[in-house]
């Protein structure tokens, strides 16, 4: 009986912490991971191996700061600090993921309204007002759990699709295994490489994942953790190995064809749907991580006119963006990048918490913990300072 209540445990737990792998599996993952695929062949997929397993160590920081202390990431870095200090902190931490959220819901609106006007054919300023629309007034009211579960069900048939194309990449098992492991910066892949990793370690996450851990133990968590953020890597994976197929310059509606070409007709129509859905979902995912960010960071009560006016402003960068006409494959790389970028801000904090021995005892990070932290800290720090001086240097 016991043995039986844990498993059940476990799959309660994966299934409940597959929400962050939906939350990273969006237009940003559909388009960074093809694009990689389809301009650079294998030689950015380590980014994936490298991304995949950052977002496992620094996801399960942040949920065991919640669980053992019973504070959530912001509560716990906003104790860190006393004083004008902590003020400070807290404020800069919030603009960081802020920022961030508002660049990703500019991708996830373009992403929604591409993937619904390839299905439709209906043009895309109409689209953006009806899904602004529609996303308010669901926000507003607070029912999105579970829409956002559905719109996460198609995601993974989405993805479920492009596992079967990937079969057909012109790919050997050895070069495979090399490319996943084997670090390579091909000429003018820098942007990319940062967008990989910001639409995968993706940083609101880390404020959102610790926001919502459930009273579970540290071994479910973990459990549950792993097995949903590595199936996750598995689809970005196959998404990169599908954009080897695609003819020409990366685009959609070149995705669809493939698509069709391999399972029929009705796959198009899945990949228009599923890049929909994917969209639609992390357009009510991001701006409610900021407002959960802010009262998490902030103090500033649930639903109170200042949560709302949060969650709106970033809402409202999406569907200026949309409005605007903005072409959505360039604005998500660029957006997934900046998060990449902003990466490191977030990160160094959460490895201060997860190491403050007075707040999480036994808990704090062990030396192999810290190792692996801290390589994801110092390498998405190179990464992106390195992106930030070749665009300094370049204007």
């Amino acid at each position: 009986m016991p043995k039986a209540l844990s498993i059940r445990a476990g799959l309660g737990s994966i299934l409940f912490w597959s929400v962050i792998s939906a939350a990273f599996i969006g237009p940003g993952s559909v388009t960074a991971c093809a694009m990689a695929g389809s301009r650079f062949g294998l030689d950015l997929l380590w980014v994936l191996t490298f991304a995949t397993f950052g977002t496992v160590w620094l996801q399960e920081a942040a949920s065991r700061i919640t669980l053992t202390t019973g504070h959530d990431l912001g509560q716990v870095i906003r104790q860190s600090y006393s004083g004008r200090t902590g003020v400070w902190v807290a404020w800069a931490l919030f603009l960081a993921i802020f920022l961030g959220c508002a660049a990703y819901q500019a991708g996830n609106i373009l992403g929604a309204v591409a993937g619904l006007s390839l299905l439709t054919g209906v043009p895309g300023t109409y689209l953006t007002v009806v899904v602004g629309l529609v996303c308010v007034a669901l926000l507003w009211v607070g029912s999105t759990q579970h829409l956002a579960n559905f719109l996460g069900v198609i995601v993974f048939a989405m993805g479920g699709a492009f596992v079967y194309v990937a079969f057909g990449a012109p790919v050997t098992p050895v070069a495979l295994a090399k490319a996943l492991v084997v670090p390579s910066l091909p000429s003018g892949s820098l942007l990319l490489v940062n967008g990989l990793i910001g639409t995968t370690i993706v940083p609101y996450n880390l404020f959102f994942g610790s926001s919502i851990s459930p009273n579970q133990s540290l071994s479910d968590m973990r459990l549950g953790i792993w097995v949903a953020v590595i199936l996750g890597g598995i689809i970005s994976v196959v998404l990169l190995l599908a954009g080897l197929l695609i003819p020409g310059d990366f685009s959609y509606p070149h995705m669809a064809v493939v698509l069709a070409e391999s399972l029929g007709t009705w796959a198009g129509s899945l990949f228009a749907f599923g890049l929909f859905a994917a969209g639609f979902a992390s357009s009510l995912t991001a701006p409610l991580a900021a407002a959960i960010t802010a009262q998490s960071l902030l103090g500033i009560p649930k639903n109170s006119p200042q949560f709302r006016l949060i969650w709106l402003a970033v809402l409202a960068t999406g569907v200026g963006f949309g409005l605007a006409n903005a072409t959505p494959i360039p604005v998500i790389v660029a957006v997934q990048a900046i998060n990449g970028i902003l990466l490191p801000f977030v990160t160094v904090f959460l490895f201060v918490a997860v190491n403050n021995r007075r707040l999480l005892g036994e808990h704090v990070n062990s030396l192999s913990q810290n190792i692996a932290m801290a390589s994801v800290v110092l390498v998405t720090a190179i990464l992106g300072g390195w992106n930030v001086w070749l665009a300094i240097v370049g204007s």
